[in-house]
């Protein structure tokens, strides 16, 4: 599928302090680096937080790893071996390309990654793809173009992470004991991940710095299907694309998780449950149901540490469906292959008393392409407004003097010191007619303006306006809390908080 990139969407997201580069923008900027800006920081830290708030809901614990670490680790974890995307390199100017990305952009083929680089090749001769920068032929060979970023510590020649999740698997003895020596371990990390991309695209859903946020779920094999918690949630409807449907662009179907696990599209109780828990991470930022789907990997797609491997899929307005998370069986082999390497048993004891290496379950993937996906989704190109769900807001509320005089200023500073206290992300705005505030706000995403008034100084009351429908009620400013929390985090109605304005 080609880029289609919404140039108003890009335009609003650098106007407006979400999103800018390529960074370093006054050095000519480097491809696949990104600084967030004020209103893009606070979305992130919404997004996070509600991702926080859902592993922690399953029992996770939040952990912190090292970003870098010595060769000996990547050895191991099979990554400056396997770690390589197919690199084809023009005749003329000599510029490279990911192939696989090339063949989808220029074909009907959806995901080439699990291409062979013979078939790569000849899909790029058979549909004459050319050059993107000059337009000539590519060389007739696919070179492995390894994605680690090398660096030296002291000397000692070291690598940033390419994921979270070795730096995660890392200190399984020590979380044995923490866990007291029962399973299941549940932890997660979010935190900076860097791969040296052949040709980074698609704005912050594919850079060459990224933030990663992966769950770990570390068990003996035989509580995969002693897994209680599937009976909570194994009768809960998702959209499942198999392998076996996906010669049809739309012909995914919802299923439950326990008719999935019949049509053996999913092997285990543990692994349907973990499904589960990604999907339920996208709906709570607030992706909606209708642009989620669940696509599993076909056998020559499939990483070579994966059992089982299923896709969570977002459909954006500029790019269609795009991968957001993984989520896979990775078996014994990450502390298999650590063991052998490090000369560190991580053997231990079932609850049978049966010595085994744990099994790891994961769910992976980057925050920024569920932030993106929000911009991208509701974001109004002909109002100009980002109606992002008020849960994830960028601000929860702007609050506004009418006028710069009569005792108004101070009040709405009062307001503004009060929301903040109960830790709304709030700002106070008394530059400009009230229409233009509401207009920069609406831009920004902000949830809730607030105005002060001359009526607030005999009756103590100010007007709520909100950002979609820009209706308005009157609110006490003794309730004004009370009334913004419901209204971001309640389906509450907005004329019910107040005195509706006519």
């Amino acid at each position: 599928m080609p880029e289609e990139y919404d140039e108003e969407l890009l335009s609003h997201l650098v106007q407006n302090g979400f999103i800018w580069g390529p960074e370093p923008e006054v050095y000519n900027g480097l491809a696949g680096f990104y600084t967030y800006g004020p209103m893009g920081k606070l979305l992130k830290n919404k997004v996070e937080g509600v991702i926080r708030d859902v592993f922690k809901e399953y029992h996770f614990y939040e952990v912190e790893a090292p970003v870098i670490l010595p060769k000996e680790v990547w050895k191991a974890s099979g990554h400056l071996e396997s770690f390589v995307d197919p690199m084809v390199v023009c005749s003329d100017c000599e510029k490279t390309f990911r192939a696989d990305n090339l063949v989808e952009d220029n074909t009907e083929i959806e995901a080439a990654d699990g291409l062979s680089d013979e078939k790569l090749l000849r899909e790029i001769d058979e549909n004459d793809i050319k050059c993107p920068s000059c337009g000539s032929e590519f060389e007739d060979r696919i070179e492995d173009f390894n994605l680690m970023m090398e660096t030296s510590v002291a000397g000692r020649e070291s690598y940033n992470r390419p994921e979270t999740a070795t730096t995660t698997y890392l200190p399984f003895k020590r979380y044995w004991r923490f866990f007291r020596k029962k399973f299941p371990i549940k932890v997660f990390q979010i935190g900076e991940a860097f791969r040296n991309e052949i040709s980074p695209r698609q704005h912050v859903l594919r850079g060459r710095e990224f933030t990663q946020a992966e769950g770990q779920i570390f068990l003996p094999p035989e509580m995969k299907n002693d897994w209680p918690q599937y009976e909570d949630v194994k009768d809960e409807e998702l959209p499942f694309w198999s392998a076996e449907m996906q010669e049809d662009e739309d012909d995914w179907e919802s299923l439950t998780l326990e008719e999935a696990q019949e049509r053996g599209y999913i092997g285990s109780d543990a692994y349907s449950w973990s499904v589960f828990v990604a999907y339920n991470l996208f709906t709570s930022v607030g992706i909606p149901k209708e642009r989620i789907r669940l696509r599993e990997h076909k056998e020559d797609e499939k990483a070579h540490y994966a059992k089982e491997a299923w896709d969570v899929e977002i459909k954006t307005d500029s790019f269609g469906w795009t991968e957001v998370c993984g989520v896979h069986d990775r078996t014994d082999y990450d502390l298999s292959r650590h063991q052998e390497y490090s000369n560190e048993s991580f053997v231990v004891r079932d609850s049978d008393n049966n010595k085994v290496v744990p099994h790891v379950l994961e769910i992976a993937f980057g925050t920024d392409r569920p932030v993106f996906s929000l911009l991208d989704i509701f974001f109004d190109e002909k109002e100009g407004k980002l109606e992002v769900p008020n849960h994830v807001a960028p601000l929860d509320a702007a609050v506004f003097p009418l006028v710069n005089k009569d005792d108004l200023p101070e009040v709405g500073e009062e307001i503004f010191r009060q929301l903040h206290d109960r830790k709304f992300d709030v700002e106070y705005d008394d530059t400009g007619s009230i229409g233009k505030r509401y207009a920069r706000n609406d831009a920004k995403g902000t949830a809730v303006c607030i105005t002060v008034d001359f009526d607030t100084l005999d009756d103590d009351t100010v007007t709520m306006r909100d950002r979609d429908s820009e209706e308005q009620v009157r609110v006490d400013i003794s309730e004004l809390g009370d009334r913004l929390e419901e209204w971001l985090y309640t389906d509450v109605e907005f004329e019910g908080l107040g005195k509706p304005v006519e």
